[in-house]
């Protein structure tokens, strides 16, 4: 039995990995356990997007899983956690999950975060969405998977392409309940302006 809070984190090879490498050091920061699987195409991305090798990303995580290992402890139903986030979740890995495909570790442990009912979020990168996009997406969200694009809130005023990230890196972990403070919550400001009147 575990006492911290344990979440798996898996990187595709969709753009936007900024969103997944900014989840994983905000976790490590508040000293949570993570269990990281980066895809092959993952890894390619990470060093086109960002000029990171994966391995600096891998140093993040409490534990790295490859994705090809699905004897993996990620990849059982016995292996509890808190909470699982595929970010950014490509079209690819989307539509496998969808079809209970489990061809590598990222899609078995999403699947087994399906069947032993956790959380499972999943931030789609991509646009235009095609019917077979929404399709899958509607098919996971009435199995109550959060189905999460990465949308900037424009209320919270961000001034830089981080801040829009960390902001919406903020609403992933409320999916996941654990508290942060990267999120300006609407109606607080209003409520300090009130206070200070």
């Amino acid at each position: 039995m575990h006492n911290t809070k344990r979440i798996v984190v898996a990187i595709t090879g969709a753009t936007g990995v900024i969103y997944g490498v900014t989840l994983l050091e905000q976790l490590e920061h508040l000293g949570i356990e993570t269990h990281l699987i980066i895809s092959r195409w993952a890894a390619r991305t990470l060093e086109l997007e960002m000029d990171i090798d994966p391995q600096q990303i891998a140093k993040k995580a409490s534990v790295l899983h490859q994705e090809d290992n699905l004897a993996a402890p990620v990849s059982s139903g016995s292996f509890q956690h808190d909470g699982m986030v595929v970010c950014p979740c490509s079209m690819k890995t989307l539509a496998s999950i969808s079809h209970g495909f489990g061809d590598n570790l990222i899609t078995r442990a999403a699947d087994v975060t399906i069947k032993e009912q956790r959380k499972l979020v999943l931030v789609p990168r991509e646009t235009p969405l095609s019917p077979i996009h929404l399709e899958n997406m509607l098919k996971l969200a009435r199995l109550n998977v959060t189905i999460m694009p990465p949308a900037i809130g424009f209320y919270q005023h961000p001034d830089s392409l981080q801040h829009a990230v960390q902001q919406f890196t903020g609403r992933i972990m409320d999916m996941l309940n654990i508290p942060n403070d990267l999120v300006n919550r609407w109606g607080e400001e209003q409520l300090r302006i009130k206070n200070e009147e």
